[in-house]
């Protein structure tokens, strides 16, 4: 419970339920828990949102944050990684301009103004976020925060180190962090996480990109697409495993159409750094030599210092907290939000909505938990990818028989318009007895802005929509959502483009 080498605990005292006492150079010093109806471990998405809400709700919440609110997702992930990404489409759009009329000389990228780009962007909702959070009289304490066995979170570290919260109840929303592999240690300059890669100024000539899931596929994306060499590397049979596998298909051939090297089923052995470049070593294989490395193998739970002994709350064996469909743990007080939690996609927007659930436990309200089956996904690769729902594999492992439709962008007219045709909208539905589309069970696009399409496809998965109920919708003309509302109406028996 020690936060600070000049801080140390009085020895042989009688110590009241909710004080510390501590000396400080000889003086006694009384550090009093101050009390919350919510305190909240942890201010990403899941922890923010959280205390958002709780707060709006009329409680009194306090968060503990060893960095910065918004958490990696804001600070070190999701809207960082979109900005560079976005440079990345707008240097396409440069490069493919004389197809629209209009005379281009050559297209360089100073990559420093990107950075500096998204550094803007990041404060500004950096401050925003903070603001809202004071504005509702949510208290920040800076640190990192332990629970207690007694459920009291003390600040162990940090700018309100000794700080003691106690909580009528306690959120935990510690986050996540890169994962990497044996014996590549990240140095931030050849070999780097998304956290270092994010942080660059000037891309590499050649990079391999370990990892083919969405952060991998987005990373590869983006290098490419800025004019660097890349190879994937992944240990599976195929990129982007839990996606639909014709989704998958398109961002692979497009991948290979620009370039990009992809190398699947590989068993990575180690790499021999030298000066400006490493040579990464693969079993059976053909060694690849890169000037950068960029490890994109999944991310960890924070748990490490999380609970004292004693706390109630179980972590599982890969270090995952254990909560609940109401996200409440195995203690009844203590509720577990975003990646920590065991089982969820780690995702952002998942974390705001367990938070919803966590505060609506709290408060004794009604809530529904979250269905992991069924949570949106968008990869901003470029194609982009975005789905919801069983995948037709994943539907007739279920046991369902099924009937699946699907509709190419290539005749979309909004989509050639704007000259981005690749892509495709894959529609699965419960076949019923009659033979006809029932329950629509899952809705995957790979295309042109698809990520921003999906709104549409998760109400029909989630509400349990029918073919013919969501066929009803009206799409606008034109637009790229047309291709969606057409793969419905072909799926309700009666294609107008579609067979």
């Amino acid at each position: 419970m020690v936060p600070d080498t000049n801080w140390r605990r009085t020895q042989n005292i009688r110590i009241p339920l909710g004080v510390i006492h501590y000396e400080i150079e000889g003086q006694n010093v009384t550090n009093e828990a101050q009390q919350f109806d919510v305190v909240v471990i942890g201010g990403g998405p899941g922890g923010y949102a959280a205390a958002l809400y709780g707060a709006s709700a009329g409680l009194n919440v306090a968060i503990v944050e060893r960095d910065k609110v918004g958490g990696t997702c804001l600070h070190r992930g999701c809207v960082p990684a979109k900005e560079f990404l976005e440079t990345a489409h707008v240097r396409r759009t440069v490069e493919h301009s004389a197809e629209f009329g209009i005379t281009n000389k050559g297209t360089t990228v100073d990559f420093a103004v990107s950075q500096n780009r998204k550094n803007e962007i990041v404060d500004r909702l950096f401050k925003g976020l903070s603001g809202l959070l004071k504005g509702r009289k949510v208290t920040i304490f800076a640190g990192t925060g332990r629970l207690e066995a007694d459920g009291t979170v003390t600040v162990v570290d940090g700018a309100d180190a000794g700080v003691i919260a106690k909580g009528a109840n306690v959120i935990l929303a510690a986050g996540s962090v890169p994962r990497t592999l044996p014996g590549f240690d990240v140095d931030g300059t050849i070999v780097v996480t998304s956290d270092e890669f994010l942080d660059l100024s000037a891309l590499p000539t050649s990079a391999a990109v370990i990892g083919g899931g969405a952060i991998g596929c987005e990373f590869a994306s983006l290098l490419a697409d800025m004019g660097t060499t890349v190879t994937v590397l992944e240990a599976l049979p195929a990129i982007l495993a839990g996606c639909d596998t014709e989704v998958a298909s398109v961002v692979g051939r497009s991948f290979k159409k620009r370039g990009i090297e992809i190398r699947t089923g590989v068993n990575i052995t180690g790499h021999a750094p030298k000066k400006g470049s490493t040579t990464i070593s693969i079993e059976g294989g053909d060694d690849v030599t890169v000037d950068m490395v960029v490890m994109s193998v999944g991310r960890r739970p924070r748990t490490e210092g999380l609970l004292a002994d004693g706390t109630g709350v179980e972590i599982n064996d890969r270090g995952f907290v254990v909560a609940d469909g109401h996200q409440r743990t195995a203690n009844p007080n203590v509720y577990a939000v975003g990646d920590v939690v065991a089982n969820t996609p780690q995702l952002a927007h998942v974390g705001f909505a367990e938070a919803i659930v966590a505060i609506k436990s709290i408060l004794g309200e009604p809530s529904v938990p979250v269905d992991y089956d069924r949570v949106p996904w968008a990869i901003y690769s470029n194609p982009e990818v975005a789905f919801c729902g069983l995948t037709e594999a994943g539907a007739k492992e279920k046991g369902y028989e099924v009937v699946v439709k699907k509709d190419p962008f290539g005749g979309n007219s909004r989509a050639q318009i704007i000259g981005d045709t690749e892509g495709v909208v894959k529609i699965v539905a419960e076949k019923r007895a009659d033979g006809t589309a029932g329950q629509i069970l899952g809705v995957h696009m790979a295309g042109p802005w698809v990520t921003e399409q999906l709104g549409a496809g998760y109400f029909a998965v989630n509400w349990e929509a029918t073919a013919e109920e969501a066929a009803a919708l009206i799409q606008p003309h034109p637009s790229l959502s047309e291709t969606f509302g057409e793969t419905l109406i072909a799926l309700a028996g009666r294609g107008l483009h579609v067979g």
